[in-house]
């Protein structure tokens, strides 16, 4: 049970992240910055993320439900609104988004991908608002009537580019990318999405592709779905309570995905008190190895070892890559999994390694002990100057799943999600409840 002094602690550090989506964004259309270097773009899934996280400012007295309205339309009217073709500086195409967009013109930055996993981040949250703002009044009518189309627009069978599992996405130069979403990762919530939609949904075997690809291993005494960075078995729990809930892969495993990413925040912890690298600072409550920003790309002599040192990469375990930076972010994403090692780790990060002390918006995204960082430095050690929208919305939404589960409940209500699990196969939990609903129509 947490003491009064850890509730404190984590209701101050939700409020201060939630001021991320306050403070880093444009009210003309709703648009959040991906990272608060300066000229740096909007990230439509750290606006999505912010989507599902105005219900929960809403629900704790940070921002009042009509400011939350007014922002939630300003950004559903500007995508619903926004170019949608093959034009090289649209806002997106066929539904889906351009990973970074301008944060003043919403305009494709960076000649980067049309993001489906992006886009499918974007569209939770404005299922998400939609779910929450129920009243009858013309604004929040109007919050269900965008989110509802905006998800309806997107043709996710396109999306497939004639294959069984689905791309990670398209550009207008060069077509569709060779990747495709394979292998356990955040994609769970993507065939979800993707199967539920009445309008244009993914292949009914889709599904099956995708699990077909996955690596069930047994690592530091767990058996586990395996992917190394943690945030892969974070990001669909964010919206899904899996708790229960079982497709045909998990039924043979006799497991589901929640207690799946317990057993992976366990390996996290193990292995950061194993330390096979030797890094500085792992132990029992100093974890959480995932894909963040680092202080490389370098390479350091450090008491007589070369260590080589990375910028923003997927970082993972057991195999790597594995450069000595954490992410304090991910450890609270795990909050809702594992309680029991996640709330001391939290507390060292705030009280022995006061990585939220002078920070505007919670924890920063990553340290290193063992970099030393800029001569500068107070900490002695690397630590990123930057926050990312992707890295506060998890910690708002995963301190508050553990608490009171309001995004959870919120999307139980949306028939999308529900029917996309029933396509995937799912069984128990709290799906048992709509077992008997017909699928959504158009």
């Amino acid at each position: 049970m947490s003491t009064f002094a850890e509730r404190d602690d984590l209701a101050t550090l939700q409020r201060e992240t939630f001021n991320y989506f306050i403070h880093e964004a444009n009210p003309a259309n709703g648009l959040i910055l991906d990272k608060t270097e300066a000229n740096w773009p909007a990230s439509i899934a750290a606006t999505g993320l912010a989507l599902a996280c105005y219900p929960v400012g809403v629900e704790r007295g940070f921002i009042s439900r009509s400011a939350a309205v007014e922002r939630i339309l300003a950004t559903l009217r500007f995508f619903w609104n926004s170019p949608q073709g093959l034009e090289p500086d649209a806002t997106g195409y066929r539904g889906f988004y351009y990973h970074f967009l301008d944060m003043q013109t919403g305009r494709r930055a960076w000649r980067c991908e049309l993001s489906t996993i992006d886009s499918t981040f974007l569209l939770a949250g404005a299922l998400a608002s939609a779910a929450f703002f129920d009243a009858k009044t013309p604004a929040e009518t109007e919050i269900r009537t965008l989110a509802h189309g905006l998800y309806r627009r997107a043709d996710w069978h396109w999306a497939q580019d004639g294959g069984e599992t689905v791309t990670h996405g398209w550009t207008p130069e060069r077509g569709f990318l060779t990747h495709r979403w394979e292998g356990y990762d955040e994609a769970l919530l993507l065939y979800v999405l993707g199967l539920g939609s009445p309008t244009y949904p993914l292949s009914p075997n889709s599904y099956t592709a995708w699990t077909a690809t996955f690596r069930w291993e047994h690592c530091y005494g767990y058996d586990y779905l395996y992917a190394g960075p943690l945030f892969i078995h974070q990001l669909s729990h964010v919206w899904i309570d899996f708790r229960g809930l079982q497709d045909p892969f998990m039924r043979s495993k006799s497991s589901d995905y929640f207690e799946n990413s317990r057993r992976a925040t366990y390996v996290q912890q193990r292995y950061a008190i194993d330390n096979p690298r030797g890094f500085a600072g792992y132990g029992e409550h100093c974890w959480g190895i995932t894909a963040s920003e680092g202080p490389g790309p370098s390479t350091l002599e450090l008491n007589g070892i070369e260590r080589s040192f990375e910028d923003y990469v997927a970082r993972g375990i057991p195999y790597g890559p594995d450069d000595g930076t954490l992410a304090p972010w991910a450890v609270v994403a795990s909050l809702p999994f594992a309680p029991e090692i996640v709330r001391p780790a939290i507390d060292f990060c705030i009280h022995q390694a006061k990585l939220k002390a002078n920070n505007a918006y919670g924890f920063k995204a990553a340290f290193n002990p063992t970099h030393p960082g800029t001569p500068s430095n107070t900490y002695g050690w690397w630590v990123s100057p930057w926050h990312f929208g992707l890295n506060e919305g998890p910690v708002v939404l995963m301190i508050e799943n553990e608490s009171s589960g309001l995004l959870w409940r919120l999307m139980r209500s949306c028939p999308y999600i529900r029917s996309g699990l029933q396509r995937a196969g799912f069984k128990g939990g709290w799906l048992e409840q709509f077992s008997r609903e017909s699928p959504p129509t158009a």
